[in-house]
């Protein structure tokens, strides 16, 4: 069987949204190709080789690849692919050419042309994510492994607000937390969570694609087995869960949302991580943060993405 090469050019901030428009066409996973994830994660201290390579542009070009059978529902697939990718054109995201090429790839190649995207990448100082068919030998004895399914997109650790959201909960976590996960997607936060010592983890998301990625990555970590998934939009109907730590990487305009129920669900001093904020975003929900009552301890920054980390303060 022949497969066909959908790849779409785009933008940083659109790879979520146009990998989960691939994903709902019936693609098994998605590739990213972004100079930015290269340049973000070398030198970083974690035993990344440096190269030398010219560094991107701003508006540099993003690309995401995903593969379908080439048969006779393919240019139904192709159409559906392009009316999805106009709609984004609505929204308040920059979304670059949004330009969508195809390219037939022989069966004997699918698998080599899939995998040769993805490699072991240490992440943090501690964390190094794995793909589920590559062995690999931890570095050190503290090197905490998380083996994923990473053509299965949202979230695979190497993406901006992805690694500050992991880079967040290491700042924060020491063991034994209560853990809300709000928009899992692949579940890397989830299994990371539980790798760092959680004792319990809740993994929420609207998107049942997300949930049951979500459950398949799960499956290939021993330790995460009892992290409980759900399909849920956001934290509606859920209510008084005394978490030690929520996280949410979402989309801002989501997030701002999501505010009043994560405090009604947090503990007194318990932390409530955001990412997946565009810099442009960020007063708006600092705004919210406050006006709710939170106190942000801690800014992080990557690229033109912002991960904040806050508090839920406690009266004296």
């Amino acid at each position: 069987m022949e497969w066909n090469e959908i790849k779409v050019e785009t933008a940083t901030e659109a790879v979520e949204a146009v990998s989960n428009i691939l994903l709902e066409a019936g693609a098994k996973g998605v590739a990213i190709e972004d100079e930015w994830d290269f340049v973000n994660l070398q030198d970083d201290g974690f035993g990344q080789i440096k190269e030398e390579r010219e560094l991107p542009g701003e508006d540099s070009p993003v690309y995401v690849l995903a593969y379908y059978p080439n048969n006779e529902t393919f240019q139904d697939t192709v159409l559906y692919i392009r009316g999805q990718l106009k709609q984004l054109e609505k929204f308040d995201l920059k979304i670059g050419k949004n330009e969508l090429k195809i390219n037939q790839v022989k069966e004997e190649d699918w698998e080599n042309s899939w995998k040769a995207y993805f490699h072991p990448i240490r992440i943090t100082r501690y964390l190094t994510i794995v793909p589920f068919w590559e062995d690999y030998t931890p570095a050190d004895e503290r090197e905490l492994l998380i083996q994923l399914d990473p053509g299965m997109a949202f979230g695979t650790g190497t993406h901006p607000t992805t690694r500050l959201s992991l880079e967040a909960l290491e700042a924060v976590m020491r063991g034994g937390e209560k853990i809300i996960d709000v928009g899992t997607g692949s579940g890397v936060l989830s299994i990371a969570a539980k790798a760092m010592g959680a004792k319990t983890v809740h993994a929420y998301d609207i998107d049942e694609i997300a949930t049951r990625v979500s459950k398949e990555n799960i499956a290939y970590n021993a330790y995460a087995a009892d992290v409980i998934v759900k399909e849920n939009n956001l934290l509606v109907g859920i209510e008084n869960q005394e978490a030690d730590i929520i996280v949410a990487n979402i989309l801002a305009e989501i997030l701002v949302k999501l505010i009043p129920d994560a405090w009604d669900n947090l503990k007194d001093d318990g932390y409530f991580i955001l990412s997946g904020i565009i810099d442009t975003k960020r007063d708006e929900l600092l705004e919210a943060l406050y006006s709710q009552g939170f106190e942000v301890e801690q800014t992080k920054q990557m690229k033109d993405w912002v991960c904040l980390i806050c508090k839920k303060a406690t009266e004296d």
